[in-house]
């Protein structure tokens, strides 16, 4: 994200397709940064509703979407100054 983001180093961007995959999707990710390296985020939101849920663990936000919010605020579009890196599920 830097140069055109000054608060972290990389956004990273993902699609469940309804809110209780995209909540699955976050309760997974957060066991695993926890129980594995240790490290919380410092903010979360969205968990309630779970259409958008973002947790910001300071270099790396993490920002899970259901389609339609993931269309609707298309970040990929507001952010497109930035270099994408491509990353293979695995």
């Amino acid at each position: 994200m830097r140069p055109a983001c000054s608060y972290t180093d990389y956004f990273v961007v993902c699609t469940g397709q309804n809110p209780r995959q995209t909540a699955a999707i976050y309760d997974e990710v957060h066991s695993g940064m926890k129980h594995d390296v240790r490290l919380l985020p410092s903010s979360v939101d969205g968990q309630s509703e779970a259409s958008w849920i973002v947790a910001d663990y300071l270099d790396v936000v993490l920002h899970i979407f259901t389609p339609e919010a993931r269309a609707y605020y298309r970040l990929e579009e507001l952010w497109g100054d930035a270099p994408p890196v491509e990353v293979a599920a695995g």
